[in-house]
């Protein structure tokens, strides 16, 4: 009997800071986001309600990478579908070092963009406008490729 498997996340949130876009040896392009996606908590002594934030590391693949790396910036609310990836490896000091991030397969801007025009039209300003930037470069990675970004990885 097969047993399928699903690995597939769906976050909306905020850039803490701006994208990193990086060459990979294949010439690929490969930027780096980190987002904070607020949750409800309610703290124990006061019973409370607030939000906790939780962060989540964001890697994007080929011409939807550079795009992000053009238009957005550190604030900017972002939605992302993808999935989640487990990576290993051995820190310079020779400890092992693991780390989840979401692999995405779709971002999307979700707002209005900046005023300064940098962010793709919005059609008259509404708030609430999505615009997407789809790809599967991933796909097409090399080993090298994949060693670089796991360097990548480890030392951010």
């Amino acid at each position: 009997m097969s047993v399928s498997n699903i690995n597939h996340v769906v976050l909306t949130g905020r850039l803490t800071s701006d994208p990193d876009l990086r060459a990979l040896p294949s010439g690929a392009s490969v930027c780096h986001l980190r987002i904070a996606v607020n949750g409800r908590r309610r703290d124990p002594d006061t019973r409370e309600w607030g939000e906790k934030p939780n962060f989540f590391d964001v890697v994007v693949f080929g011409a939807p990478a550079e795009n992000v790396a053009r238009y957005m910036h550190t604030g900017r609310a972002v939605a992302i579908d993808g999935r989640l990836d487990w990576r290993e490896w051995q820190t310079r000091d020779g400890r092992n070092a693991q780390a989840v991030s979401v692999v995405a397969h779709t971002v999307q801007f979700l707002g209005s963009p900046s005023a300064s025009g940098d962010g793709p039209a919005d059609g008259g300003g509404a708030g609430g406008a999505l615009h997407g930037i789809a790809g599967d470069e991933e796909e097409s990675l090399n080993v090298e490729d994949q060693d670089a970004i796991a360097l990548a990885a480890a030392e951010g």
